[in-house]
């Protein structure tokens, strides 16, 4: 029995941890990239940027914003990135290109990250193996991953969209019960080792859900380096408000008490953020990034100024997503340090330079 649970273990890990964190960064190096770009282009000497143009009678819109927001260039990246996550041979990391972009095409994110598992995985089976690697490994990789990604991936894309509309209108509907389960759930998700901002992506939460996640991630993030400052210092309180809060999952695990402060601080700003102040947005990427280089804010920010001032969003966003995660994670880390359940080191960062 433990054999087995060992295999589930290592697989789990593997596909759902290794496999999602690489798809990740496929994602952020050409969505989100694509749409810091994007704000770029709207500085003028920069809106070249965004022009359209024409090559061979094909017209790409928005330049080369459209290009690296495109299902093409993400799936591509997505499909590499897994590869390279995984450890695949040069000839299934290439292939693996193909057969993300398929998926993304035919299945969204979800097609990329199907196609891309089970191509590069056959793959690796035949890769190295015959006099022939150079034709049969594509060949496999390409044409299993594009089966998967197309026939599984689009019904399972599908499922996943009727997910993220059903937490939509769940968010509309009964905004605080709602706004309490997305922000507690997906900013536990930022501080585990898995990607809240992959799973957001894939899901396709936007608006109210989208700003509860936002706060949920903030939370975490903000809570985290406020509540760690007298272990980490500066450097540990920079490291995980602007970089992420996974750098304390491990102290997380051994003391499970430190993560009630940003736990409970999510579950009361989320309904105040989205009841309150309308708190939205709709870049679903963006949502589950919260405080990591500010681009979860700026994802708000974008969606939030179509309705209110620039200012006034800007005062909002601090105030919901740093000024009272800071606040409130600091009343409920003392409470607990006061009756001796929280202790000094509980949240040091071994990595983190003291001095």
């Amino acid at each position: 029995m433990n054999k087995v649970w060992e295999v589930v273990k290592k697989y789990a890990k593997r596909y759902f941890i290794d496999a999602m964190s690489y798809m990740a960064l496929g994602l952020f190096a050409t969505l989100l990239i694509g749409t810091i770009i994007g704000a770029l282009a709207d500085i003028p000497f920069l809106s070249f940027l965004k022009n359209n143009f024409t090559v061979s009678g094909v017209t790409y819109k928005d330049g080369i914003v459209g290009i690296m927001k495109s299902s093409y260039t993400y799936g591509a990246a997505i499909g590499v990135a897994m590869a390279y996550g995984l450890k695949k041979d040069p000839l299934v990391i290439f292939s693996s290109c193909a057969t993300g972009a398929v998926g993304a095409i035919a299945g969204g994110p979800v097609g990329a990250y199907l196609g891309s598992l089970f191509g590069m995985e056959i793959g690796g089976l035949v890769s190295k193996k015959t006099p022939v690697d150079i034709v049969v490994t594509p060949l496999c990789v390409v044409i299993v991953g594009a089966i998967i990604g197309y026939y599984v991936g689009t019904p399972v894309n599908s499922l996943m969209q009727a997910l993220g509309t059903f937490i939509e209108n769940a968010a509309t509907y009964q905004p605080v019960i709602s706004a309490i389960i997305i922000s507690v759930i997906v900013g536990i998700v930022l501080t585990m080792p898995l990607s809240s901002a992959a799973l957001c992506y894939m899901i396709g939460i936007t608006g109210l859900a989208g700003g509860a996640a936002t706060i949920g991630c903030c939370c975490q993030m903000v809570g985290f380096a406020v509540q760690s400052y007298r272990d980490n210092k500066l450097s540990g309180v920079i490291s995980v408000g602007i970089g992420t809060s996974m750098l304390q999952f491990s102290n997380c695990l051994k003391k499970p008490i430190i993560w009630v402060p940003t736990i409970l601080t999510s579950a009361i700003l989320g309904p105040i953020g989205v009841c309150l102040f309308n708190i939205t947005n709709n870049n679903s990427l963006l949502c589950g990034m919260g405080t990591c280089g500010l681009t979860g804010l700026f994802g708000a920010y974008e969606t939030m100024v179509v309705t209110f001032s620039p200012l006034k969003v800007i005062l909002i966003l601090i105030l919901v997503c740093i000024v009272l995660p800071a606040i409130l994670t600091w009343v409920f880390d003392f409470i607990l340090r006061k009756l001796n359940l929280i202790k000094d080191n509980d949240l040091l960062i071994v990595s983190t330079d003291k001095k």
